[in-house]
């Protein structure tokens, strides 16, 4: 089982944050999305880690690439009210081997690599032999690469031709795929006057955030603009109503 600091221990910096004090009635496959839509804005996640067992309710860790940003992430995020309750934030006092342990998923490192290695080349094998099977179709503009090569760039971003003046709706763009109502609304709602987000099915990528008064959602705005969402950094503006 992964140990936690205690907040008065002395535990150096690592790669990996202990989130504790999280609400209970949330999906975990919502939290582990939420959390890494939250944290991927200090940098690179490699996993997220949340259990269903009774003795790991309530907590997650963050297992960064960098120890750098486990350090931003504990020291902004800290107290951030997620789904209604203040984060609770942490090194954790032992590394993401240890919580791998108690998932059952470890892997010793040389094992792992090794494995990793494995899947890395067989992976270059797959798309090299697409590459080879699209080389043999006589396109008219060219050949067009296999799609598992075309990275998904996030939802393009509307801008508005003529700016709109300031209201109480905000337009959110940019979205990655990930984003979801729960996620958009975990954001917003921690700034005063927050009513409701509305996402459209048929236009993925956008959504709309309502405030009781443009004075609360102007502060909504310059608080959350460009705030990575995943990878993608979001573009703020007033709806046109």
């Amino acid at each position: 089982m992964a140990e936690v600091a205690n907040p008065g221990s002395d535990v150096p910096p690592n790669q990996t944050i202990y989130i504790n004090n999280l609400n209970e009635k949330i999906k975990l496959d919502e939290l582990k999305k939420s959390l890494n839509a939250v944290f991927s804005q200090f940098g690179k996640i490699v996993e997220v880690l949340a259990f269903k067992t009774l003795k790991h309710k309530g907590q997650a860790w963050v297992v960064f690439e960098e120890v750098s940003s486990a350090t931003n992430a504990l020291r902004q995020m800290q107290g951030f009210p997620f789904y209604d309750k203040p984060m609770r934030i942490q090194y954790a006092k032992t590394k993401s081997d240890v919580i791998a342990k108690a998932d059952g998923t470890f892997v010793p490192r040389e094992k792992r690599k090794r494995h990793e290695e494995r899947g890395k080349k067989k992976k270059e094998q797959q798309d090299a032999n697409q590459a080879a099977v699209g080389m043999n179709y006589p396109g008219a503009y060219g050949v067009a690469p296999p799609l598992s090569q075309i990275p998904y760039m996030g939802a393009k971003p509307i801008v508005p031709e003529v700016p709109a003046a300031p209201n109480n709706i905000l337009f959110v763009q940019n979205l990655p795929h990930e984003a979801t109502t729960l996620m958009l609304s975990l954001l917003f709602r921690q700034y005063p006057g927050f009513k409701e987000v509305r996402m459209v099915e048929a236009k993925p990528g956008i959504a709309f955030v309502e405030y009781e008064n443009e004075m609360q959602s102007t502060v909504a705005m310059n608080a959350l603009q460009n705030f990575k969402m995943v990878e993608n950094a979001m573009l703020i503006t007033y709806a046109k109503k």
